[in-house]
Protein backbone atom coordinates (compact mmCIF):
# COMPACT_ATOMS: atom_id res chain seq x y z
CA UNK A 1 0.00 0.00 0.00
CA UNK A 2 1.32 3.15 -1.47
CA UNK A 3 -0.01 6.80 0.47
CA UNK A 4 0.60 9.99 -1.72
CA UNK A 5 2.71 11.64 1.46
CA UNK A 6 5.27 8.52 2.76
CA UNK A 7 7.98 10.47 1.60
CA UNK A 8 6.20 13.66 0.09
CA UNK A 9 8.70 16.29 -0.68
CA UNK A 10 7.54 20.03 -1.23
CA UNK A 11 9.11 23.12 -0.71
CA UNK A 12 8.35 23.31 3.02
CA UNK A 13 9.44 20.18 3.95
CA UNK A 14 9.00 16.21 3.69
CA UNK A 15 6.08 14.55 5.53
CA UNK A 16 6.53 10.07 6.57
CA UNK A 17 3.52 8.37 7.44
CA UNK A 18 3.09 5.17 8.36
CA UNK A 19 1.25 2.69 5.91
CA UNK A 20 -0.09 0.41 9.47
CA UNK A 21 -1.74 3.94 10.56
CA UNK A 22 -2.16 6.97 8.70
CA UNK A 23 -2.86 9.20 11.89
CA UNK A 24 1.00 8.04 13.04
CA UNK A 25 3.69 10.24 11.15
CA UNK A 26 7.04 12.15 10.86
CA UNK A 27 8.07 15.83 9.07
CA UNK A 28 10.70 17.52 8.73
CA UNK A 29 10.27 21.38 8.52
CA UNK A 30 11.64 24.69 8.18
CA UNK A 31 15.56 24.43 7.67
CA UNK A 32 18.02 26.63 7.78
CA UNK A 33 21.56 27.59 7.92
CA UNK A 34 23.59 29.66 9.47
CA UNK A 35 26.73 28.79 7.84
CA UNK A 36 28.49 26.33 5.28
CA UNK A 37 28.79 23.97 7.91
CA UNK A 38 25.44 23.25 9.44
CA UNK A 39 21.86 22.19 8.76
CA UNK A 40 19.20 22.98 11.21
CA UNK A 41 15.89 22.21 10.80
CA UNK A 42 12.71 21.03 12.60
CA UNK A 43 11.45 17.51 13.27
CA UNK A 44 7.69 16.76 13.96
CA UNK A 45 6.31 13.58 15.77
CA UNK A 46 2.22 13.08 15.05
CA UNK A 47 0.28 10.33 16.64
CA UNK A 48 -3.08 9.61 18.53
CA UNK A 49 -2.19 11.59 21.55
CA UNK A 50 1.00 13.05 20.25
CA UNK A 51 2.12 15.81 18.77
CA UNK A 52 5.84 16.74 19.54
CA UNK A 53 8.15 18.68 17.92
CA UNK A 54 11.61 19.91 18.18
CA UNK A 55 12.72 23.11 16.54
CA UNK A 56 16.41 22.84 16.25
CA UNK A 57 18.02 19.57 14.73
CA UNK A 58 21.40 19.88 13.22
CA UNK A 59 22.70 17.95 10.60
CA UNK A 60 26.34 19.23 10.28
CA UNK A 61 28.51 18.32 7.04
CA UNK A 62 31.37 16.58 8.47
CA UNK A 63 28.77 14.35 10.33
CA UNK A 64 26.93 11.54 9.15
CA UNK A 65 23.84 12.42 8.18
CA UNK A 66 20.42 11.04 8.19
CA UNK A 67 19.87 10.20 3.69
CA UNK A 68 23.12 8.39 3.45
CA UNK A 69 21.63 5.94 6.75
CA UNK A 70 18.21 5.88 4.46
CA UNK A 71 19.68 5.13 1.31
CA UNK A 72 21.24 1.88 2.83
CA UNK A 73 18.31 0.91 4.31
CA UNK A 74 17.01 0.95 0.29
CA UNK A 75 20.21 -0.72 -1.09
CA UNK A 76 18.70 -3.39 1.66
CA UNK A 77 15.29 -4.21 0.20
CA UNK A 78 15.32 -8.13 0.46
CA UNK A 79 15.89 -7.27 4.60
CA UNK A 80 18.48 -7.65 6.98
CA UNK A 81 18.31 -9.03 10.90
CA UNK A 82 18.34 -7.04 14.29
CA UNK A 83 18.38 -3.50 14.51
CA UNK A 84 20.01 -0.52 12.62
CA UNK A 85 20.47 2.87 13.75
CA UNK A 86 21.38 6.60 13.70
CA UNK A 87 21.73 9.57 15.33
CA UNK A 88 22.48 13.67 15.18
CA UNK A 89 25.46 14.63 16.44
CA UNK A 90 23.75 16.28 18.87
CA UNK A 91 21.71 12.52 19.79
CA UNK A 92 18.20 14.89 19.75
CA UNK A 93 16.77 12.70 16.71
CA UNK A 94 17.76 9.18 16.85
CA UNK A 95 16.29 6.60 14.23
CA UNK A 96 16.16 2.71 14.49
CA UNK A 97 15.03 0.61 11.99
CA UNK A 98 13.90 -2.95 11.55
CA UNK A 99 12.83 -5.48 8.62
CA UNK A 100 9.57 -7.18 9.18
CA UNK A 101 9.09 -10.61 7.06
CA UNK A 102 6.83 -9.50 3.70
CA UNK A 103 9.44 -6.83 2.27
CA UNK A 104 8.45 -4.17 5.24
CA UNK A 105 10.96 -1.12 7.64
CA UNK A 106 9.97 0.03 10.70
CA UNK A 107 11.60 2.96 11.06
CA UNK A 108 11.49 4.44 14.98
CA UNK A 109 12.17 8.01 15.14
CA UNK A 110 12.90 9.78 18.51
CA UNK A 111 13.00 12.98 19.41
CA UNK A 112 14.93 14.34 22.59
CA UNK A 113 15.86 18.07 22.34
CA UNK A 114 18.03 19.08 25.32
CA UNK A 115 19.10 15.15 26.14
CA UNK A 116 21.02 16.53 29.68
CA UNK A 117 18.79 19.75 30.68
CA UNK A 118 16.68 18.80 33.86
CA UNK A 119 13.22 18.32 32.68
CA UNK A 120 13.96 17.21 29.10
CA UNK A 121 12.03 14.92 27.17
CA UNK A 122 11.87 12.31 25.03
CA UNK A 123 8.98 11.24 21.85
CA UNK A 124 9.11 8.51 19.61
CA UNK A 125 6.83 7.13 16.79
CA UNK A 126 7.22 3.98 14.29
CA UNK A 127 6.35 4.54 10.57
CA UNK A 128 6.19 1.56 8.59
CA UNK A 129 7.27 1.99 4.49
CA UNK A 130 7.76 -0.89 1.85
CA UNK A 131 11.81 -2.08 1.92
CA UNK A 132 12.26 -1.33 -1.87
CA UNK A 133 10.48 2.51 -3.70
CA UNK A 134 8.94 3.83 -0.78
CA UNK A 135 12.33 3.67 1.06
CA UNK A 136 14.67 4.99 -1.64
CA UNK A 137 11.83 7.54 -2.51
CA UNK A 138 12.32 9.09 1.10
CA UNK A 139 16.04 8.79 1.29
CA UNK A 140 15.66 11.00 -1.85
CA UNK A 141 13.59 13.42 -0.67
CA UNK A 142 15.43 13.92 2.81
CA UNK A 143 18.64 14.33 0.98
CA UNK A 144 16.73 17.02 -1.13
CA UNK A 145 15.60 18.53 2.20
CA UNK A 146 19.01 18.75 4.12
CA UNK A 147 20.26 20.28 0.36
CA UNK A 148 17.76 22.71 0.52
CA UNK A 149 16.96 21.19 -3.21
CA UNK A 150 13.66 22.19 -4.86
CA UNK A 151 12.61 18.54 -5.59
Amino acid sequence: MSTPDIGAADEAGVTIRCQDNLSVGVRFADRFSFDADSVHYAVELQAPGLAARADEVVAWIWDSDLAPFLEELAADYRGWDGERSWQTNDRDLAVSAVFRPGGHVGLTWTLRPWPKAAGGWSASVTTWLEAGEQMASLATDVRHFLAGEAR
